[in-house]
């Protein structure tokens, strides 16, 4: 079972526009493309309490707060069992899921997404979970840096931050120059 792609499944949650049905789809792809098509109005409303509650976890864990990320997680895992079955086409091809055939597609999703990140904070800790440092940004992310350093969902983020900090002390450095 790859627990770090059901982890991953609770930062795209995050991290994605729940503004309508269409925002929601565009959250299923690659081996959950198939849940696309399967959304519903109602399940909007699931996802979106969970977004809620998951960027909570995040917000307990970069404050150091882990009794309040694992508190929050037991929550919800309470909310979102996991149900395991073992699934697949042919002998070759058995792989675990974390739900029963014919759940909803949120209660799928969303136990997934749990289970990971439940997973992740008993392997890691909660000093794993990050929230972006550009102020422009906000996204969450699981720090996998070697020495627990990183500060930024992505590149773009840290590049645009690092030129908006540098462009910053180069105008303050221009104006002490400058006579008034």
């Amino acid at each position: 079972m790859n627990f770090d792609a059901y982890a991953r499944t609770a930062i795209d949650l995050v991290n994605a526009g729940l503004d309508d049905l269409a925002g929601l789809r565009a959250l299923f792809s690659g081996d959950q493309a198939y849940m696309r098509d399967q959304v519903a109005e109602k399940d909007l409303v699931a996802f979106r309490r969970a977004q809620r509650r998951l960027r909570e976890v995040f917000e307990h864990g970069t404050a150091g707060h882990d009794n309040d990320a694992v508190r929050e997680l037991n929550s919800l895992l309470e909310a979102y069992p996991v149900q395991p079955r073992i699934s697949g086409h042919d002998a070759s091809d058995w792989h675990m899921h974390v739900t029963s055939r014919g759940s909803s597609v949120s209660a799928e999703y969303l136990a997934g997404a749990v289970w990971g990140l439940s997973v992740w904070l008993c392997e890691f800790g909660s000093a794993r979970f990050g929230i972006c440092a550009d102020d422009r940004c906000g996204n969450v992310y699981l720090d996998t840096s070697s020495n627990n350093c990183r500060r930024f969902c992505s590149e773009r983020c840290a590049t645009r931050s690092h030129v908006a900090a540098h462009r910053a002390r180069k105008r303050a450095a221009n104006a002490t120059l400058t006579p008034a």
